[in-house]
């Protein structure tokens, strides 16, 4: 995965300068240097001689690499060429500071193929509903970004909310939102909004919005429309409507399984669960489809994205350690790359001062602290852990708000602090709690 990174950058880097790039037989052979191995030992891999490689192949790779790196380029010295080129590029104006959704066109989103194969296949199945959950940074406004450009891809209709940028107003009136809906999504489809055909209010307003998807958005077309909900659990801070909306989604991938205007609807609901909202199981859309959870990055994945940041990692435990700090949380170690890369601080001084409040994440772990202040029982419950040396059984409701956070990771029916971090920030901060 490494290797790969480095590909595409060199290949970056060569197509602005000399409009090539490598190719396979190269590619094979940056492989073997990276790996310290002979033109012997390369060569079996794809059966090529030795000799060709010394004498055609590796010249050629060598020539390009030197018009990069701007000194000349050999076997013996390739390596730590290609180390110090990636070090070389800390001033690079593309690394911005990671805040919100990772931009399509970013190199500082790491794949996870195994979720994103699993969604696409799932959204090309008639009437699918996709339940993606995961604590904030996490990344799954970035996943959502790619789902959304893939059914573009396909010709599907694609329409999208964010209910973090709905006014608060609407969401306290349920005829008055779910007309916003059937308005806001006839204008993402290039339709004419037509409630007064479909609205009667002796029928109330959720039939309403469900005969005019069914008989004027979905009828209308032959292709699939896609219809996501980023942030749905903004919804969870209006009870009654919640518990008016979240049934109505629930009714309609119902309606998939039986009615083929409805298989042409593909749901997906994204939402952090830091926010408990008891619902009927026959009425709950948290119960059905296909659930995501987002895992969290892994040492690969880790040394990979420090690569995309142009830090030169190979053979030290830098990766291991941040991951190990703050548990491979994406956007923590988003936050660290960015801060490395600009050479702000070295990675002794962030193991140092990360739980502390002049550290780089202060203002992450600020606003868990604010929630348990307004949480006494999470508050106590994270307390017992942190003082336990095993995990521990929580109450089910204290579990998952906690787990939704990000602060605990359970194993089996147990608890425990999910990351070094979290352990030494609130071993000093939940003493001024009252619990």
């Amino acid at each position: 995965m490494i290797l790969d990174s480095l590909v595409d950058l060199l290949n970056k880097q060569l197509l602005a300068i000399e409009q090539c790039s490598l190719n396979r037989v190269e590619v094979l052979l940056l492989q073997g240097i990276w790996e310290n191995a002979t033109y012997s030992k390369i060569g079996q891999q794809e059966s090529y001689s030795s000799g060709y490689l010394t004498k055609v192949a590796a010249p050629k790779l060598y020539k390009k690499l030197s018009k990069l790196f701007g000194e000349d380029v050999s076997k013996r010295n390739c390596l730590t060429l290609l180390q110090s080129y990636i070090a070389s590029l800390d001033s690079n104006p593309a690394i911005c500071y990671p805040s919100g959704a990772v931009a399509l066109n970013s190199p500082f989103y790491i794949e996870r193929d195994l979720v994103e194969k699993k969604i696409e296949r799932e959204i090309d199945r008639p009437g699918a509903l996709i339940r993606i959950k995961a604590s904030a940074e996490m990344g799954k406004t970035s996943l959502l970004l790619r789902i959304l450009d893939y059914a573009v891809e396909q010709n599907y209709g694609v329409v999208t909310f964010n209910l973090a940028q709905i006014d608060c107003e609407i969401f306290g009136d349920l005829d008055r939102f779910l007309r916003f809906l059937c308005i806001s999504a006839s204008a993402q489809l290039g339709l004419e909004a037509k409630l007064d055909e479909y609205w009667d209010r002796e029928i109330g307003s959720k039939v309403s919005c469900s005969l005019y998807f069914r008989y004027y958005l979905l009828e209308q077309t032959e292709r699939p429309i896609v219809l996501s909900f980023d942030e749905l659990n903004r919804i969870f801070e209006y009870p009654q409507m919640a518990q008016d909306f979240l049934p109505l989604l629930r009714s309609w991938y119902e309606e998939g399984k039986r009615t083929p205007s409805w298989q042409k609807l593909r749901l997906i609901a994204i939402h952090s669960t830091e926010v408990y909202i008891p619902l009927k199981l026959n009425q709950s859309p948290f119960n059905v489809g296909l659930p995501i959870q987002l895992p969290r990055f892994d040492v690969p994945q880790v040394e990979e994205l420090a690569i995309r940041y142009q830090l030169s990692w190979l053979g030290t435990q830098k990766a291991e350690q941040l991951t190990n700090l703050v548990g491979g949380h994406p956007g923590l170690i988003q936050i660290a790359l960015y801060h490395l890369s600009r050479q702000e601080i070295s990675m002794p001084e962030l193991l140092r001062t990360a739980a502390n409040p002049e550290g780089i994440y202060h203002n992450h772990l600020q606003r868990h602290w604010l929630t348990l202040k307004e949480e006494p029982a999470l508050a106590r419950s994270l307390g017992l852990l942190l003082k336990s040396d095993r995990p521990l059984q929580l109450e089910p409701i204290v579990a998952y708000k906690l787990k939704s956070m990000g602060l605990i990771e359970q194993i089996d029916n147990e608890a425990i602090i999910s990351c070094q971090l979290y352990r030494r920030y609130f071993s000093k901060n939940l003493l001024e709690i009252d619990i």
